[in-house]
C-alpha cells in the first residue's frame, strides 16, 4: 500500500477511535458518519459523503449503483456500520465496492461494537 493511503487510513482510524471513545456505541450510523466527516475535514482532508457511484456491466449502466459512505481524498473508502457484530457480508460488500471503484484500500468501521478496535477492519483490493 502506498504511504499516502496508509497516512489517510491512520488519520481516519484516529478520528474514528476518538468518536467511538467519546460517544460509545448505540447511535445511528448517520450520526457517526456526520461526525467522522466533520473530524476528517477539520484535519484538512477532502471528504465526500454518500457519493453516488455508477455500476457498469456490459452495456448496462446503473447511474446510481450504490452510495459510498465516505470517500477520502478519492483514494480511501470508508464504509460505516452501527451494528452489534459485523458479519462476513459486510467485508464482501466493501471489497466489491473497492473493485467497482478501482481503489486499493477500504476501512470498515463498526461503531456498534463494544470497542473501536473490535469493530475495525481493513479490506485490501
Amino acid at each position: 500500500m502506498s504511504p499516502e493511503i496508509e497516512k489517510l487510513a491512520k488519520v481516519a482510524v484516529d478520528c474514528g477511535f476518538h468518536i467511538h471513545k467519546g460517544l460509545g456505541p448505540g447511535l445511528l450510523e448517520s450520526a457517526y458518519e456526520a461526525l467522522l466527516c466533520d473530524a476528517l475535514m477539520k484535519r484538512g482532508l477532502h471528504v465526500e459523503r454518500q457519493k453516488i457511484i455508477p455500476i457498469r456491466l456490459g452495456e448496462v449502466v446503473l447511474e446510481e449503483g450504490f452510495r459510498a459512505d465516505i470517500l477520502l481524498e478519492n483514494k480511501l473508502l470508508i464504509e460505516l456500520k452501527s451494528v452489534e457484530r459485523l458479519s462476513a457480508v459486510h467485508g464482501k460488500q466493501l471489497l466489491t465496492y473497492l473493485r467497482l471503484m478501482d481503489l486499493r484500500l477500504g476501512l470498515l468501521m463498526n461503531f456498534g461494537a463494544a470497542t473501536f478496535k473490535e469493530g475495525l477492519k481493513r479490506i485490501a483490493n
